[in-house]
């Protein structure tokens, strides 16, 4: 495989010329451009990744973290991060929770892993770190932008979605509904987000004059599993209630499953609504109501600011993201069709 000391042994030029054409950085007559480029076409030399680093000073990667690498949910930002950064000729490195560890250290590990490869910049899409992880970082925190995630000491770098606003309008779907005997399926009480959706729910059920220490409450993983299991737990326990909400759009799939197979008729018998609005929503059976949280939205802004940080860019970044309800088939009034 030819090298660049080939290239420039065979346009008759010093090795930095040969690297200045290569990278396009500093000056060099038209004359030698040429006579490199010739010499590059008759060698048929191909920087590689880590040369093309090292001459540009820019590996032009950014590193994702997600904790999971599965489900609907982390899909789609996947394939948002990747499809604007081919665009903008760059690519990106994925790292995921894996190992022994609690779900911190594994974000910490994961972090470690895209740093280790020369990402420019990082995306993290995670809240179980804490202000000193942010800190052990050093100066590399300035090219880091949190998804779903508040950090005060970088708060201009976190990009998040307003979930209180998310459990209120899930819980006012219901009421207008005609709704007051219903069901909850948590996530983990560990995530912030989750809580606050949580909260936010309950607070405006109380608000309406529902005591929230009778409502019926399990927490689950987030994953389809949860919801069946859940959905399970909630007939079996004999509770009678009109409606069920699910923290996500996965574990509400779960659900829908399992009352289908129990006989269970969503929504004449019992409405389900969830939260996230991913393409698994669209596609239940019934179609799932639910609320719409502007993931998309969230993700583009947060990578523009990085690539505006990154790499000097100009990108629109804006904060204020719409977050409303989607209403498909498996919501219905209380006590009717």
């Amino acid at each position: 495989m030819a090298t660049i000391k080939d290239v420039a042994r065979l346009a008759g030029v010093g090795l930095g010329t040969a690297s200045r054409v290569v990278s396009g950085k500093g000056s060099v007559s038209p004359a030698t451009v040429a006579k490199v480029r010739a010499a590059i076409d008759e060698l048929g030399f191909r920087p590689s990744h880590a040369a093309r680093s090292l001459l540009s000073g820019s590996s032009r990667m950014i590193g994702v973290y997600i904790p999971v690498l599965s489900g609907t949910f982390y899909t789609p930002i996947l394939q948002i991060i990747d499809t604007e950064l081919r665009t903008a000729g760059l690519h990106m490195v994925v790292a995921f929770g894996v190992g022994l560890g609690g779900a911190r250290q594994q974000a910490i590990e994961g972090i470690e892993f895209l740093i280790e490869r020369g990402c420019d910049g990082l995306i993290l899409m995670t809240n179980v770190l804490l202000e000193e992880d942010i800190a052990a970082l050093g100066a590399k925190q300035e090219r880091v932008v949190l998804l779903n995630h508040h950090v005060d000491s970088m708060a201009g770098q976190c990009f998040t979605i307003d979930h209180q606003l998310g459990g209120r309008l899930a819980a006012r779907a219901l009421l207008d509904h005609g709704h007051r005997r219903i069901a909850v399926v948590s996530g983990p009480a560990s995530l912030p987000d989750n809580v606050v959706r949580i909260d936010s729910f309950m607070h405006e059920l109380a608000a309406s004059g529902i005591d929230t220490s009778q409502v019926w409450l399990v927490e689950r993983d987030f994953s389809p599993a949860g919801g069946w299991s859940a959905a399970r737990e909630l007939v079996e326990s004999g509770y009678g209630c009109s409606a069920l909400f699910c923290a996500n759009d996965e574990m509400a799939v779960g659900a829908l499953s399992y009352f289908q197979e129990a006989g269970i008729h969503v929504p004449s018998e019992l409405s389900v609504i969830g939260y996230d609005d991913t393409p698994s929503a669209e596609f239940s059976a019934p179609r799932l109501t639910t609320v719409h949280m502007p993931w998309r939205e969230m993700t583009q802004n947060g990578l523009n600011a990085l690539l505006n940080g990154c790499y000097d860019l100009r990108r629109p970044v804006t904060r204020r993201y719409p977050v409303t309800m989607t209403v498909r088939a498996s919501l219905a009034k209380a006590g009717k069709p």
